[in-house]
């Protein structure tokens, strides 16, 4: 199903198609995202709203729609996609960190208020797919700026979204860093 995540009837219609298509659904993972350069001097008005409509709007909607369908069931588990960087911003990059930022606080409204039968929790990836563009020498600077000295995969991002929807019922509110120690070097 495609839809526009930035709008209530995009999310209205992924959500609504689910139902239909499987009768419920019990994980959300809120990954669709925007991201690109945006130069402090280059700045433009709709470069905050994409940022804010994709980044944060889409997974609010998406806790707001598929976790009322959720906490009426008795149980779900929603996962919003953040960033490591909001901890560590960088520059050219504003609307997107402000966003990403967002998704936390949002996580943690959200824990609770589709407590005690939706679990909300975020991931926080750090380098795991990186511009195409980036050079053997960006690469390997990024790679030493990790604690574990290499990038993570996309395997490694799912391993820790499967143990939140798997492993364990007791822990929501929470952002998992999936960051290979680059939040603490």
């Amino acid at each position: 199903v495609q839809a526009d995540v930035s709008t209530y009837e995009g999310v209205l219609t992924l959500r609504d198609t689910a139902i239909e298509r499987f009768g419920s659904v019990e994980v959300l993972i809120n990954n669709a995202s925007v991201y690109y350069p945006t130069p402090f001097e280059k700045l433009t008005e709709e470069d905050w709203e994409d940022n804010i409509s994709v980044n944060l709007k889409g997974p609010y909607l998406g806790c707001w729609l598929f976790g009322q369908h959720m906490r009426d069931r008795g149980k779900g588990n929603i996962i919003n996609v953040t960033d490591w960087g909001v901890e560590r911003p960088y520059i050219s990059y504003a609307p997107y960190f402000v966003a990403k930022g967002a998704v936390v606080a949002l996580t943690k409204v959200m824990a609770k208020e589709l407590a005690p039968a939706v679990l909300v929790n975020a991931v926080a990836p750090g380098p795991v797919l990186l511009p195409e563009d980036f050079t053997p020498e960006m690469i390997s600077a990024v790679q030493e700026a990790t604690l574990v000295k290499r990038l993570g995969s996309p395997e490694d991002v799912a391993q820790a979204m499967l143990f939140l929807v798997e492993g364990s019922d007791f822990v929501t509110g929470a952002v998992i860093p999936v960051d290979g120690g680059r939040q603490v070097v």
